[in-house]
């Protein structure tokens, strides 16, 4: 079967800074990986080429079976992408969000999504407050709410436990698992590695922007794992 998330030998270049280099990944329906490493490893360089909202350097992404460089607007169809920072409309209330990305992506009957996404992220209180003034755990939360809205093919959570307060995190993990159980696949990028290994099932580590180990969560777990994972990192 062909993978959901298929990246090839991927390279971003900043001027005489490679930021990424040679990544490759292969994510099948219904898995769900972390991407996990020290700040300024190059994840959220490789998430933003994965929802392809940067175009790499050299090498392929095809999201499914669509091929990123021929038709971005296509695999942006079948994205749900929460980066790392901004992506939110200071002036817009939540409730506005999520009515603005079911226009563009032609959603019908979202409404009823919408609610219970707000009511489980506990945003139903604010759903008609500007985002401005949210706290940057709310404004995480709300990322994660628009990212899976519309029940995307891919999943891509950028730093989605980011200051967020533990109710938050059991939601994002429920909706990791639901996008799972519906055969999208999933990936995930942090740098709290224990909640990489909650969330995932496999664990990717990256460090100066090249992939430098690959297990099963699960061992990456205990004060054995944890320094499994500071021997990669440092």
């Amino acid at each position: 079967m062909e993978p959901v998330l298929l990246a090839r030998q991927l390279v971003v270049d900043f001027g005489d800074v490679r930021a990424v280099d040679g990544f490759d990944l292969s994510v099948g329906a219904g898995r769900s990986v972390a991407l996990v490493g020290r700040n300024g490893a190059g994840k959220s360089t490789t998430m933003r080429v994965l929802a392809g909202v940067l175009p790499p350097s050299s090498g392929s992404v095809t999201v499914a079976g669509i091929d990123a460089a021929k038709d971005p607007s296509g695999v942006r169809a079948v994205v749900g992408y929460c980066p790392d920072v901004g992506g939110l409309i200071p002036r817009a209330t939540p409730w506005e969000h999520l009515q603005l990305a079911a226009k563009l992506r032609g959603m019908k009957g979202w409404q009823d999504r919408a609610t219970e996404l707000l009511d489980r992220f506990d945003l139903a209180g604010v759903a008609d407050r500007v985002t401005a003034g949210f706290s940057h755990g709310m404004g995480r939360r709300l990322s994660v709410v628009l990212a899976t809205f519309h029940e995307p093919r891919l999943l891509l959570l950028d730093e989605p436990f980011d200051g967020v307060d533990p109710l938050g995190v059991d939601a994002t993990l429920e909706v990791v698992a639901e996008a799972r159980a519906t055969g999208a696949a999933v990936f995930v990028s942090t740098h709290l590695l224990g909640l990489a290994v909650r969330a995932c099932e496999e664990a990717v580590v990256l460090k100066g922007g090249r992939v430098v180990g690959a297990a099963p969560a699960a061992e990456l777990t205990g004060s054995e794992g944890d320094s499994r994972y500071r021997a990669l990192i440092t």
